[in-house]
């Protein structure tokens, strides 16, 4: 039988040389960091993040879990960022906010994050340039579009860089942590849409009362002992608040997308979306003929949704996401078809597509 000491001894060695590895690998990043600042060169790379990541799940024999290893490095090459010049990224808040815990997904815990009030906020700071990167929602696969997200694309020159998809659990949480102590429920409307049935299940005639955002629900709690919220785990741990009950969401499969957006997109990953917004001639088949050069350069569309111009009448602006990058011939060739038979168009962003 292995002797116990002795396992934790190596393991304690391992650790060691895990150290000692990681800060020769700073090393070598604040070098990189020298010469990128030399050409002139951004310091932070998706292209290259998601090259490290795939060659990493590649060459990962186990026992230790791939999905675990990309989280470990997502932190590690936050730190690494961090290290040549932090990232400074604004969301949609307040702090606790479902956005808040997507951007720190995404970025890691070495970034540096600016809550903003509005969807708005968020790309101005961005267009500003006093954030590198903003993340805004913009689907639910409950819940559907924010069409808000959609709109704000129409008179902005940023593009979308990348997206995340979370997976949303909703929990409710108070004071006290006792479901008897619960006289009324403040939630998102949407947060209290995802989770109508457990609670009309579980509070029936108990109100329930909306707030800006999950995180604004949670604050609001910390004041009142007979109030719960519906919120994040992470809204938990910020207002101290203990759960009376975790994933009380109707769906199990309920998952959020998330844009981020920049002043530019990033080069081809391998594997990529490009997403477009246009407006069509008012004519019969209009709709046929701007889909066609789409089938025609075998290009998989994975959404379509359209929004209302807000500039004439029963005009209306059209949203697509498709696979591939602008950089590849045909999706190149399918874009300049598609521009033939519209009245207005835009490329919002080619970039790396979330796993």
């Amino acid at each position: 039988m292995p002797d116990l000491k002795n396992l934790r001894e190596k393991i304690d060695d391992l650790d060691v040389k895990i150290v000692d590895l990681l800060n020769k690998r700073a090393e070598v990043v604040l070098q990189v960091g020298k010469a990128k600042q030399n050409k002139q060169i951004k310091v932070h790379s998706p292209e290259r993040e998601r090259a490290i990541l795939r060659k990493l799940k590649e060459s990962n024999p186990g026992p230790f879990p791939s999905e675990t290893l990309k989280l470990i490095y997502e932190e590690i090459i936050s730190a690494s960022v961090a290290l040549q010049q932090p990232l400074k990224v604004a969301y949609l808040g307040p702090i606790a906010t479902f956005t808040h815990l997507a951007s720190r997904r995404k970025f890691g815990s070495s970034s540096e994050y600016l809550p903003e009030s509005t969807i708005k906020d968020v790309f101005e700071a961005v267009f500003r340039g006093k954030v590198n990167y903003g993340v805004v929602p913009v689907e639910n696969s409950t819940e559907g579009i924010v069409n808000y997200t959609f709109d704000m694309f129409m008179d902005s020159d940023l593009m979308i860089a990348s997206e995340i998809m979370l997976e949303i659990s909703q929990n409710l949480l108070s004071k006290s942590g006792r479901m008897a102590d619960v006289k009324k429920i403040y939630s998102h409307p949407q947060a209290k849409a995802q989770c109508r049935s457990w609670l009309e299940r579980n509070f029936p005639g108990i109100p329930i009362i909306n707030e800006l955002s999950t995180a604004a629900a949670a604050k609001r709690v910390t004041k009142n002992p007979s109030a719960a919220a519906v919120a994040s785990e992470l809204a938990a741990t910020v207002y101290k608040l203990k759960f009376i009950e975790k994933g009380i969401e109707d769906n199990r499969r309920n998952v959020t997308r998330f844009l981020i957006i920049a002043k530019e997109s990033p080069g081809k990953t391998g594997k990529d979306k490009t997403s477009i917004m246009f407006s069509i001639k008012d004519k019969p088949g209009a709709l046929f003929l701007i889909l066609r050069p789409f089938a025609k350069h075998k290009i998989n569309l994975t959404k379509i949704e359209s929004r209302p111009s807000k500039r004439k009448a029963w005009e209306y602006i059209f949203f697509v996401d498709m696979e591939g990058h602008i950089e590849q011939t045909n999706v190149m060739k399918a874009i300049k078809d598609v521009q033939k038979e519209c009245l207005f168009f835009k490329v919002l962003g080619s970039y790396p597509s979330a796993d």
